[in-house]
């Protein structure tokens, strides 16, 4: 392990030569020409060595227990990168810098109080959550450790010792920035000015980072120039290393990803589940998820007769013809949650009258809804170019947000992606649950008597309707899934919502009329001739309300209520 630790520390040093390095310098050289304090080196390489350490053991795990997105902690880690370079700009933001630091200045030692310690400390907590390293075999087996969650005290060693590293030519180049700044008379007469210069250039890397342009630009050095830092992995690639690295247990990373930026290797997320075959596919031939790496893919569970998925489609078909050439690829998981849902002739017709033109395929037997462990319609899983799931929504709204992920995912193709966010205003005015009929699932049922399982019964409706309740009454078979009313019978329902909706289908080679009352009133009469979502109610505002339908025939199998 020592042997190890040696080798770390040495390929750390080196580091400072590859092309990932160049992303993070500006923030380092910017350090290097403020004068709040001659220490505030050292509180930069103590940040960075500490935050580095952490972060490359413990991120995966964080991100796994917290829920915590790990572009979250980035992203505050770009903001105070941004706070320091508009304070070496703005005298205010300097001002408000130095409060902030006599606040914590109570938790460090009094004899580091005005020596820069606290300022660089924080940015060089920064530089260690932002910073790529170029992987090597010492590195990657680091890596993979910490993404099988299986950190050993030799791995917390040999990772400090890379950390270390790094941190001293940091720590020189930032001295050396210093010292130039005192001995060069024009230098140090125009030494405001020059901090201004740098303070600008703070802030711009800050925004490149924001914007994942220091991880296009390492991207775009690597493949412009493929031998650039092509050696400097060579010190630790040999017999002895590696025979040391095979006692840490650590899984196999790919040869291929020896080289790359640590961004690039570093698992963000859990792995994407692979579609399972098997259902048929519409507007596509089969595909895999394996298969469309270097592409973001948009994993949508829905099933057509569900209206909380169809209020989803509008956003789902803007997004595919705004970016499908962009490289985004939106993929609908069709889990049925009734069994006529399960006929391929319904779910083709529901594609086409819903105008869906981005591959579907079909999961009757739920393989890939329980291959993500998915819990809900509709659901929606964001995939990056690499495989990984960053970023999920189950249900509706979030319309803006999910946009955005797709955006960013994009851009992390190498893509431009930013075009304006006008997605359509989301607003659903139902307090009413959705209601399911059949005896599996029902609940606020109402009626006088007990449901008879699968039997024809009669049933008799009370006088008053509990809120959010519905009732049968007259001669009806309740199924597990679906009831089933004669001619003559009538249900009431107590909602508060704007729209109601029933899932219903005619008994085979047949049609269904159904008039619909609303509070005592006559509304309009239902003709149902196919297994589907039918609108019964579309008021200006959302109330309380009784409904109540009056089946002339007995041809139908009613399902679920559904609101808006």
């Amino acid at each position: 392990m020592i042997a190890l630790a040696v080798f770390a520390f040495i390929a750390g040093i080196v580091t400072i030569l590859s092309p990932c390095i160049l992303p993070i310098l500006p923030v380092i050289l910017s350090s290097s020409v403020d004068t709040s304090g001659k220490k505030r080196p050292f509180g930069i390489v103590l940040g960075f060595i500490l935050s580095f350490t952490f972060f490359t053991l413990f991120l995966s795990t964080i991100v796994k227990i917290s829920g915590i997105p790990s572009d979250f902690l980035r992203n505050l880690s770009v903001a105070i990168v941004l706070f320091f370079g508009l304070s070496l700009l703005i005298p205010k933001y300097q001002i408000i810098l130095e409060k902030l630091f006599l606040k914590i200045a109570v938790f460090v030692p009094s004899g580091y109080r005005k020596t820069g310690i606290t300022g660089g400390f924080l940015i060089g907590l920064s530089l260690g959550l932002l910073w790529s390293p170029c992987v090597g075999p010492i590195l990657a087996s680091v890596i993979s450790l910490a993404i099988a969650g299986s950190v050993t005290l030799n791995a917390f060693f040999i990772t400090f010792a890379f950390s270390l590293g790094t941190a001293i030519p940091m720590f020189l180049i930032m001295l050396g920035g210093q010292n130039v700044l005192k001995k060069v008379p024009w230098l140090l007469s125009n030494s405001a000015n020059v901090q201004k210069i740098f303070g600008i250039v703070m802030v711009l890397t800050a925004f490149a980072i924001f914007f994942n342009f220091d991880r296009k630009f390492q991207s775009f050095i690597i493949n412009k120039f493929p031998n650039y830092g092509v050696g400097l992995t060579k010190i630790e690639n040999n017999n002895f290393v590696h025979n040391e690295l095979s006692k840490l247990n650590a899984p196999e990373i790919k040869k291929e990803d020896m080289g790359k930026p640590m961004s690039d290797v570093v698992q963000k997320g859990p792995q994407a589940p692979e579609i399972i075959q098997g259902g048929e596919w519409f507007n596509s031939k089969p595909l895999k998820v394996s298969e469309l790496k270097g592409k973001v893919v948009l994993i949508d569970f829905w099933t057509y007769s569900c209206i909380n998925c169809q209020r989803t489609f509008p956003y789902l078909k803007n997004w595919y013809t705004k970016y499908k050439d962009k490289g985004l690829v939106i993929i609908g998981v069709h889990s049925p949650e009734f069994e006529f849902e399960k006929e391929s002739k319904n779910v083709a017709d529901a594609i086409k009258n819903f105008g869906i033109k981005y591959p579907v395929v079909q999961d009757n037997n739920f393989a890939t809804w329980q291959s993500y462990e998915n819990q809900y319609w509709p659901a929606k899983y964001f995939i990056d170019k690499d495989g990984f799931i960053r970023f999920a929504h189950f249900g509706e709204g979030a319309y803006d947000e999910s946009e955005r992920v797709i955006q960013k995912l994009l851009s992390e193709t190498g893509t431009s992606a930013s075009l304006p966010i006008k997605n359509l205003s989301y607003k659903i005015d139902s307090n009413t649950p959705e209601t399911y009929l059949g005896y599996k699932r029902i609940s606020n049922f109402s009626s006088l008597d007990s449901i008879a399982q699968d039997n024809l019964s009669e049933y008799k409706a009370p006088e008053m309707i509990p809120d959010n309740s519905v009732a049968f009454n007259g001669m009806w078979t309740i199924t597990s899934e679906y009831a089933a009313p004669v001619k003559g019978a009538s249900l009431f329902l107590s909602f508060e919502a704007k729209d109601v909706f029933l899932v219903m289908r005619p008994k085979e080679n047949t049609t269904v009329a159904v008039n619909v009352y609303l509070d005592g009133k006559f509304i309009k009469t239902v003709i149902a001739d196919a297994d589907k979502l039918y609108p019964l109610i579309n008021l200006k505002e959302a109330g309380r309300h009784i409904l109540r339908l009056e089946f002339l025939d007995g041809n139908a199998e009613l399902y679920a209520f559904t609101f808006g």
